[in-house]
Parts: C-alpha cells; sequence; structure tokens
C-alpha cells in the first residue's frame, strides 16, 4: 500500500498543574489545527500536568487502557477523525512511588495503536538547576514505531534526542515523533541542532513539540517547536507560548532525498 502525504501540526503548550485546564488548552489546539487541515497531530512532554513539584506527576498517574486523560484523547481523536500522538502523559509503574513517562498514540477510530515509555532519564546539575528523572520514574525497556497510513513513525521522548542509536534501530522512518519539556539552560544550547541532527541523519521528517514558556511552578520550558524536512530545513517553528506548528509530509521529498544521498543504504555499521 502506497504511503500517504498528509498535514501534521505540533502543539506548542504551557502546561500547569490542573489536569483539566490543561486538557482544554490542548482541545482549543486540536482544534485550531484541524481548521488548518491536520490529520496529525502531536502534543508535548507532560502535556496534562506540569505542578509544583516532580511528585504532583506521579499522584496524577493513570493505568494504562483507561482514565481520565485517556478517555479525553481517545474521545477527541475519534470525534475529529485525527491521528493523536500524546507526547507524553504520567502512567503507573511497577514501583509504588514512581511513575513511567508515557507516549500513547490514538488512531481516528479512538483506539489507543501504541504506546511507549522513555528509556532515557534525565539528568542535569548546573548551579541551582538539577533535575534527577530517575528519582521519580521508572524508565522503559523497549523501542516504539508505529505504522500509519502516512508512513512508519518512530516515538521517542525529549532526552533521548541525545542517542542517535535509538532512531538507528528503528529506521528506516518516515517521521520522528520528540515531545520535549527542554529545559531553556539545555534548549538554547542543544535543542535545534539536535533536532536538525536527527532529521539529516535518519532522512526522514521530524515533529519536536515542546512546553514552551514559564510554568506556574516557576520553570522555564524552551519551547522552540518546530517541523523539520528530511534535508535539514524547518518548514515552520513557534518560539514561546501555546500555538501550532503545521506543515505538510511530502513522501515525494523524502524519497527525492534518499535518491540523490543514498546515505541509509551505504550504513555500514
Amino acid at each position: 500500500m502506497s504511503k500517504q502525504n498528509c498535514r501534521i501540526a505540533a502543539l506548542q503548550m504551557i502546561s500547569g498543574p490542573r489536569v483539566g485546564e490543561n486538557l482544554r488548552s490542548a482541545g482549543r489546539l486540536i482544534d485550531e489545527a484541524v481548521a488548518q487541515g491536520a490529520q496529525l497531530v502531536a502534543l508535548p512532554e507532560y502535556f496534562p500536568i506540569i505542578g509544583a513539584a516532580d511528585a504532583d506527576r506521579v499522584q496524577a498517574r493513570e493505568a494504562f487502557g483507561h482514565g481520565p486523560v485517556q478517555d479525553w484523547l481517545a474521545e477527541t481523536a475519534l470525534r475529529h477523525g485525527i491521528w493523536i500522538f500524546a507526547g507524553s502523559l504520567p502512567l503507573t509503574a511497577t514501583v509504588a512511588n514512581k511513575m513511567r513517562n508515557s507516549s500513547l498514540v490514538y488512531n481516528p477510530a479512538g483506539e489507543c495503536v501504541k504506546r511507549y515509555d522513555k528509556i532515557h532519564l534525565f539528568g542535569f546539575k548546573k548551579g541551582d538547576e538539577a533535575y534527577d528523572e530517575a528519582a521519580f520514574i521508572e524508565a522503559g525497556d523497549q523501542l516504539a514505531a508505529v505504522d500509519t497510513p502516512f508512513g512508519r513513525i518512530a516515538l521517542s521522548i525529549c532526552y533521548d534526542l541525545r542517542f542517535p542509536e535509538l532512531y538507528r534501530a528503528l529506521a528506516p522512518v518516515d517521521l520522528i515523533m520528540m515531545p520535549a519539556a527542554f529545559t531553556d539552560t539545555t534548549g538554547r544550547a542543544h535543542w535545534e541542532i539536535l533536532l536538525r541532527a536527527r532529521a539529516i541523519e535518519n532522512q526522514c521528517y521530524l515533529l519536536a513539540v515542546g512546553q514552551g514558556g514559564k510554568h506556574e511552578n516557576g520553570r522555564m520550558t524552551h519551547g522552540n517547536s518546530m517541523i523539520i524536512d528530511p534535508w535539514g530545513e524547518i518548514l515552520d517553528r513557534k518560539m514561546k507560548g501555546p500555538g501550532v506548528v503545521i506543515a505538510d509530509l511530502d513522501h515525494a521529498r523524502i524519497a527525492e532525498i534518499r535518491e540523490s544521498l543514498p546515505a541509509l543504504a551505504h550504513r555500514t555499521l
């Protein structure tokens, strides 16, 4: 079956501590994207909740398969008849005081067709700024890609971006999904460079959707959501604040680049 071109959208948010408000904000952005012709939309990491402390996310965990956030995602995908890539939400872990940071994919029938649990856990310390995801997240142990009418899509979350072997293991894919809540410190230094490199290396489109601004808890996330083509060109972007980033995924563009520079076929490692 031939792969279809499609319009894809990244929905940048500044999520807060109240799940209901975040879902309403996400819903408005989805409405806006669909009005612009989007057939596939992606939400950022932790789109349902960024609270005052890591424990707030753990408290908001849902069991896989059912819960307010998952029910909302299923209903929204079905109502609009679109694919939703739910950047990440907290799901229950095997350890009582931890969570899984999980990305879920919903098809236009409202069915969850793929789950990916973040495998690389972020750790950073510089001055007064420090993060230790391993303290409250249980890492996943499986890579994931999903086959859609628009091609094969690699799933990843935030810190995974720094590990190119993840995408090599899934190659070839047509689109890399990168939902994130990148810190402003690391984002200013590395975000765009890494994103464009991953798209160029894998000769595919890349959709990067971030949390983008100052949150209620005082945290500043980098934002700079963008869609990148297989040559590394940025097709659309938004630096800060909530909004829609949108572009077309064109399979002729992928084929043209892979034919003129067959780097994937030349791989020896």
